[in-house]
């Protein structure tokens, strides 16, 4: 670009000539000088009376980001993990000991967040297991017949709930003498979160388990597996993010008396790995979001980078997932200022602009666009071109269409939300649902997701988002009402449109409280219809990894907002969280 057109550029931003334009300043200043609209841009000079959130800077800034490094990525590390592993293999196929003993492996490789290590061997193990014990319909102890169940259902097997009536009495309930078993009621708890709708035994069996594990903790007769108890009560396996768990796992497993050393420093060792390698990509998301200058140009946004690459390692685990942690983090990154535009900063009209703008996906009539929302869109444009060059490059797809689309859809919904606020309009609980569960971004994340991911074909992408959109939507469901539990007191204090805590009080007339557990009423029952998707049997490989990403994003929904706002306000426990598996090593 010759000198005359930057000096021209720069007086558009009212910059002295000689400050160095950004990426995002000098595409600007180009489209202004090169488009023949003759639309006039809203002005955003007229003092307006905006709303603010109020967001606090974030806890990591970039010095603190870009300081973030680990000996782990050493190879004598790597090295000793391949020998253990290599150990490990060899127990997983010891033919000589017990098959429980087999299971509880399994269980522990899983919790303890190892098990990609051994995903054909675990398959292997499962099948024989499915073959020789469950096929024969042999009864077994409570602790083993229900750890058997919950892994060979996980693992996709078909197994079916009349497995536990041989622990009911005449009239049909469960034999309440079980209710001293502490070690099976257990088990039995966390396998009955597994069920579909329409089982009634295990609806049964989560009472049951749940009442006696409750009763024998006050009582304090569950000894050395108090700890576990509580874990689970506070929240089911089934519904936990395996790699935040890991860390809690591994540590409970140290103190165990029958603990394998072996297993514990295979376990810390990979632990450490995996975050050197979170750590890295992190870095790179940092530079990133600094050369942009995202966070200085939407000052009223949430600047929560950190977070929004937290939220990939809980739901696209794995070394193969390194290009779709980082790229999704962008996205999740564009998401958060975008929501904010809509739900705080923007005014009805700008809002409508922004979305005929991004509807007709046109660059050239961008200066219709207030200036800030000149700069969101073009990071927008960019940031889509780029990801779909990546993977026409690396796979040959042509995904633009898709993602493009993607993102019609979401904003979309934000507009009709920031309708029902600037109205007043309270909708009903279910009109709410229809939009809210697209508004909160879960389908835009993991249709994305699914594009991205290596070695898909085109074909086979738009077939799963098309035979699959019911897990799409019981995801959102799940991680929209999970958000609203976690931020709607909030968000009602600052100013924003009903939520379905809200909605339904207003449709029903229910308490606060009534209405919190009508939700919470609601994600246990989008669980049984994600279960149903889960244990489909005629899944391709590339569905079911599909499927478990899509039950993976709930899990994360409900960590981050289990305790409040994980997402928006840093509470002391996501902060703590988030150093936990982000800078805090184990010592091996």
């Amino acid at each position: 670009m010759s000198i005359i057109r930057l000096m021209r550029a720069a007086m558009i931003f009212r910059i002295k000539p000689t400050k160095k334009l950004t990426t995002f300043d000098r595409k600007l200043a180009a489209s202004k000088m090169l488009s023949s609209s003759n639309h006039t841009p809203v002005s955003c000079d007229a003092p307006l009376n905006r709303r603010s959130a109020n967001y606090k800077p974030p806890l990591w800034d970039f010095n603190f980001v870009q300081s973030l490094n680990s000996e782990y990525l050493d190879e004598r590390f790597t090295m000793r993990v391949c020998e253990l592993r290599q150990r490990v293999n060899i127990m997983l196929k010891d033919e000589n000991i017990l098959v429980v003993h087999q299971l509880e492996l399994i269980d522990d490789l899983q919790k303890m967040g190892i098990c990609y290590h051994f995903e054909e061997e675990i398959k292997k193990v499962l099948t024989s297991i499915y073959n020789t014990r469950y096929k024969s319909k042999k009864t077994e102890d409570l602790y083993s017949m229900a750890l058997q169940f919950r892994l060979l259902r996980q693992h996709g097997f078909l197994l079916f709930q009349e497995i536990f009536d041989c622990f009911k009495n005449e009239e049909g309930d469960f034999n309440p003498c079980l209710g001293e078993d502490t070690k099976g009621l257990l088990q039995l708890y966390e396998a009955s979160h597994l069920l579909t709708e329409g089982e009634e035994t295990l609806e049964a069996a989560k009472e049951f388990a749940t009442f006696f594990l409750r009763k024998n903790l006050e009582e304090g007769t569950v000894g050395v597996l108090d700890e576990s108890v509580r874990h689970s009560l506070e929240m089911p396996l089934h519904w936990r993010v395996p790699r935040p768990n890991a860390r809690w796992f591994i540590e409970e497993y140290g103190r165990r008396p029958d603990m394998n050393p072996l297993l514990l420093e295979f376990a810390k060792l990979d632990f450490n790995i995996v975050q050197a390698t979170h750590q890295q990509e992190l870095k790179h998301i940092s530079r990133w979001w600094k050369s942009a200058g995202l966070a200085e140009k939407f000052p009223f946004a949430r600047d929560r980078l950190v977070e929004c690459y937290f939220w990939n390692i809980g739901w696209l685990p794995g070394p193969q997932n390194g290009y779709l942690r980082i790229n999704i983090a962008k996205f999740n990154s564009l998401i958060t200022i975008i929501d904010d535009i809509f739900d705080v900063y923007g005014t009805l009209e700008e809002l409508q602009l922004l979305h005929d703008v991004i509807q007709r996906w046109d660059i050239g009539s961008m200066n219709q666009l207030p200036e800030y929302m000149q700069m969101c869109y073009l990071a927008l444009n960019d940031l889509v071109d780029e990801t779909a060059y990546h993977v026409l490059k690396e796979q040959g797809l042509v995904i633009i269409p898709h993602l493009r689309n993607l993102w019609k859809d979401l904003v979309k919904v934000y507009l009709q939300e920031s309708k029902w606020y600037a109205n007043g309009y309270t909708p009903s609980l279910d009109e709410y649902i229809n939009i809210a569960w697209i508004s909160i971004g879960s389908p835009l994340m993991l249709s994305s997701a699914l594009f991205l991911k290596p070695n898909p074909t085109h074909k086979e992408a738009t077939q799963i988002l098309m035979e699959h959109n019911d897990l799409i939507r019981w995801s959102g469901i799940i991680f929209r009402l999970s958000n609203d539990l976690g931020t709607s007191k909030e968000e009602m204090e600052r100013g924003d449109i009903p939520k379905s805590i809200q909605c339904y009080m207003n449709q029903s007339g229910a308490s606060k409280e009534e209405a919190e557990e009508h939700v919470r009423g609601l994600i246990h029952s989008a669980w049984k219809k994600m279960n149903q998707n889960l244990h489909q049997k005629d899944y391709c490989e590339f569905a079911r990894i599909f499927a478990e990403s899509g039950a993976d994003l709930s899990r994360m929904s409900m960590y981050m907002y289990e305790h409040g706002d994980g997402h928006g306000n840093q509470n002391p426990q996501i902060k703590n969280r988030i150093s936990n598996l982000l800078s805090e090593l184990f010592i091996v």
